[in-house]
């Protein structure tokens, strides 16, 4: 509840007297949005420093929001009382800056522009692209126009213009869509609010920093700014962070590296030895079992998956031949186990709460008046007829982009449960940098066989990386947590929506817009080199290869599915059953990502250091303590956004301090 987390005094005054429409709140979170629909782009490709808008941490929103809070709101207070922005305005303000932080960077804007124009630029007669990929897409959904494409990674020589003109139809044909997809993804999360916030009680890691940040005690600084502790915590990321930064400026300043790797497994595998500021903090406040259950399927799976790199104890027979592509997991056994996982999420979370489904239905569609919408930010007609017609468009778009009609069903089947599985494990986890185990193409092509699509659904396919392949970022995550956050606004919600609305949109045209004029202003190949080289490249590779060499639906996936699923229900029903039950199963379900990979040590660091803290000294002292670990991550994301502030004065290039 968040009177557990923020205490009364943000609830706002007669609440139900009062709408939750602020037009300064308003004006000042569009302009939080563009700063961060220009600067996330500007930051990723030209500055190249640390990574503002990659995760669902959104890193770029809480720079922002510190700066907001801690300094500007002040100011306001001290010239003029009146002009002081309210807690509740003040989180209006964070909402839309974490939805539009979905959408500048790996959400979409640094994907779709290079992904439509790779398979021709980087075809050659050596992988046969020309052939393979070029007749089977959509003419409608890329430019064409040999300078269009050469001048979009190259740079427009001198003398030229942007050709603004060949990219109006494909965005055009694009933009129906997105705004589609952002539509449903808003919507259902208006549909699963009261279920997962109030009847399962998620804890909503991602919302404690915000709401500590403010907490308001009628003093001209918030609480949280005049805490010495978090302030401790705070100085750890920033003097680590500005080391860093000084070494790249100047290498007799010293490094100290957060991240080495060692061989094990006679060189099949590295591990992974990161510490992680931000999420150690993040982990600190999720509950013990989780953190517990993350590191421990994490551990057992890179052990697991070295046993089969040496074949040890004939654990070479349990692969399964076959290319999943790079996303997700790096052994396809995992992958189909994971993707079980989360069909049992998300369908078991539906069962679960099939009475609040039931109540929404009937709002929906027979507006029954003994269930109460009045509260969310959309009405439930609006949400539920709106998701239907939005999916039901997609879906079209989709067979028209080239999906034939089961293999789409399918994928958006398999998508959406990436999704909702993903956005509940962020809520329920705090695992704010997860993945999934395998993406939506990697799915169908997998469970159907290639002939199910043809050569023209495959590439069809290759077009869905734009918005559905290395999710580490999407609206529904964020408006997840926008939505919890909202508690604390006036009840009277309904223009929250369009502030969330309002803030893709502007995001989104900004972005898009931005990343395309430093596309040919710069030349990709200048800009970030993931995204413009490596990301696209495994796309259309991805897709190339399974034209080129065509197979039949993998059985044997699908029985790893089946066992993924069922490990998964059988670890929820032992959790419930059992107090003492030690695992939790999202650990099962994203413990064996790449992602994890990365985090297992820090997650472990979390677990031992709140397993001492609640052992000996109890929840009073975690709570004392939890200011440190808030300042950690607000230390880190602070100490981000200040250089690529000084970079961009400095014309330095390349300072990237932090990763995750």
């Amino acid at each position: 509840m968040i009177e557990e987390v923020t205490g009364p005094a943000l609830r706002a005054n007669n609440q139900d007297a009062i709408s939750a429409f602020s037009l300064r709140a308003l004006i000042i979170g569009l302009i939080g949005v563009l700063i961060i629909g220009l600067g996330g782009p500007y930051a990723t490709n030209v500055i190249q420093g640390a990574y503002v808008a990659l995760d669902f941490t959104t890193p770029g929103a809480v720079f922002l929001f510190l700066v907001l809070v801690g300094l500007v709101n002040v100011l306001l207070g001290c010239l003029k009382p009146q002009w002081k922005l309210e807690p509740w305005e003040l989180i209006i303000v964070y909402i839309m800056m974490i939805i539009a932080s979905a959408i500048p960077d790996m959400g979409l804007a640094a994907q779709i522009l290079p992904l439509l124009v790779a398979p021709f630029y980087y075809a050659s007669e050596e992988d046969n692209w020309a052939e393979l990929l070029h007749r089977h897409l959509n003419p409608d959904l890329v430019p064409h126009g040999k300078d269009v494409v050469r001048y979009f990674f190259e740079g427009l020589p001198h003398g030229h213009h942007i050709p603004w003109e060949a990219w109006i139809k494909p965005l055009a044909c694009w933009a129906p869509f997105l705004l589609a997809l952002y539509f449903v993804m808003i919507a259902l999360m208006v549909i699963v609010r009261r279920q997962w916030s109030e009847n399962e009680r998620m804890i909503y890691p991602l919302t404690v920093l915000p709401l500590e940040m403010v907490r308001d005690d009628n003093h001209l600084v918030n609480p949280f700014f005049r805490n010495p502790i978090m302030w401790i915590g705070f100085a750890i990321p920033f003097f680590f962070g500005c080391l860093a930064a000084l070494h790249n400026y100047n290498p007799a300043f010293p490094e100290i590296k957060m991240a080495s790797q060692m061989p094990v497994f006679r060189n099949t595998m590295q591990l992974v030895v990161r510490l992680s500021f931000p999420m150690l903090g993040f982990f600190y406040l999720v509950n013990l079992e989780t953190a517990f259950s993350l590191w421990f399927f994490n551990v057992l799976g890179q052990i697991l998956r070295g046993m089969m790199n040496i074949n040890a104890l004939g654990f070479q027979g349990l692969l399964i031949k076959e290319n999943l592509g790079i996303y997700g997991t790096p052994n396809s056994v995992f992958a189909h186990l994971g993707m079980g996982a989360m069909i049992t999420l998300v369908v078991g979370g539906m069962w679960t709460g099939r009475s609040h489904l039931r109540n929404v239905c009937r709002k929906a569609f027979l507006n029954d008046p003994r269930v109460d919408d009045s509260s969310e930010v959309m009405s439930y007609r609006m949400a539920v007829i709106g998701s239907l017609v939005g999916l039901s468009f997609m879906a079209v778009w989709l067979c028209w982009a080239g999906l034939p009609v089961v293999p789409m069903l399918l994928f958006l089947f398999g998508t959406f449960v990436l999704f909702i599985g993903l956005t509940r494990v962020v809520s329920e986890s705090g695992l704010s940098e997860a993945v999934a185990s395998t993406i939506g193409s990697s799915f169908v092509i997998s469970g159907l066989g290639t002939a199910a699509l043809g050569p023209q659904g495959l590439a069809a396919m290759g077009l869905t990386y734009v918005w559905c392949s290395d999710i580490r970022t999407f609206v529904m995550a964020s408006t997840a947590t926008g939505l919890k956050l909202a508690d604390i606004t006036p009840s009277r919600r309904r223009a929250l929506s369009w502030n969330m609305i309002l803030a893709v949109v502007v995001a989104l045209v900004a972005s898009v817009l931005l990343t395309l004029a430093l596309s040919y202003l710069h030349g990709g190949l200048k800009l970030n080199d993931w995204f413009y080289q490596g990301g696209p490249k495994a796309c259309w590779e991805f897709v190339a290869d399974k034209i080129n060499n065509p197979h039949k639906a993998i059985w044997s996936g699908w029985w790893v599915t089946a066992i993924g699923a069922g490990a998964m229900w059988c670890l929820q029903v032992l959790r419930q059953r059992f107090l003492w039950w030690p695992f939790h199963p999202l650990g099962f379900c994203v413990g064996t990502v790449w992602i994890m990979d990365q985090l297992w040590l820090t997650c472990l660091i979390a677990w031992a250091i709140k397993a001492a803290i609640v052992r000996y000294g109890g929840p009073r002292t975690f709570l004392r303590l939890r200011p440190f670990f808030l300042g950690l991550v607000a230390g880190q994301f602070f100490v981000n956004g200040l250089w690529i502030i000084i970079d961009a004065f400095t014309g330095k290039r390349g300072n990237s301090i932090f990763w995750i």
